[in-house]
């Protein structure tokens, strides 16, 4: 398990570097993220999370229609939203950068991303409502953006105050599935 960056890092405000070697050592950092997001109780979890700057990002999360997906793609490129049909969606999202916050922040309803997976093979990842949420806030991520970035200052000012009232608890829960995995 990794350590996951918070709010701040420089890590996670610059845009990612491509991925341009493939293989083992990729593939083991696949594995790790993996397991830093289930401990960390996420749906998704990009490289710069874990303070690795490469565009890459794991995800394991339901579609609205409750259809899990799970997987990982290199190099993420998030297709522009067609205008006809766009809806926006605006509901509640967090962070694990931002532990303990909530805020609604609009995005699509459909998501394209289009990539690579870790044999350096073209992907293509669609997805709707709630998926659609997680590949845009990751692709966000790879590109140097979290979800406060999309917030009125307002809101970004309430959003930090949420992580920190609640950053301690949402760590003491971290603390304690890494033990449940350990033991």
């Amino acid at each position: 398990m990794r350590r996951v960056t918070e709010v701040g890092e420089e890590v996670l405000h610059r845009p990612c570097r491509d991925v341009t070697e493939f293989g083992p050592d990729l593939a083991a950092l696949i594995g790790d993220m993996f397991l830093t997001m289930y401990v960390a109780d996420g749906a998704g979890l990009a490289a710069n999370q874990v303070g690795v700057d490469l565009r890459l990002f794991v995800y394991d999360c339901l579609d609205d229609d409750g259809v899990r997906h799970v997987g990982h793609i290199v190099n993420p490129v998030l297709e522009p939203p067609a205008p006809a049909g766009r809806r926006l969606l605006d509901e509640g999202e967090g962070c694990l950068s931002v532990p303990g916050a909530v805020m609604d922040v609009p995005r699509p309803d459909r998501a394209v991303v289009r990539g690579l997976d870790k044999d350096g093979a073209p992907l293509v990842i669609e997805g709707t409502g709630y998926f659609a949420r997680c590949l845009a806030h990751e692709t966000d991520h790879v590109n140097g953006r979290v979800y406060l970035d999309r917030l009125s200052r307002r809101d970004r000012k309430e959003a930090l105050r949420q992580m920190a009232d609640r950053r301690d608890e949402v760590f003491a829960r971290r603390a304690a599935r890494t033990a449940a995995l350990s033991g």
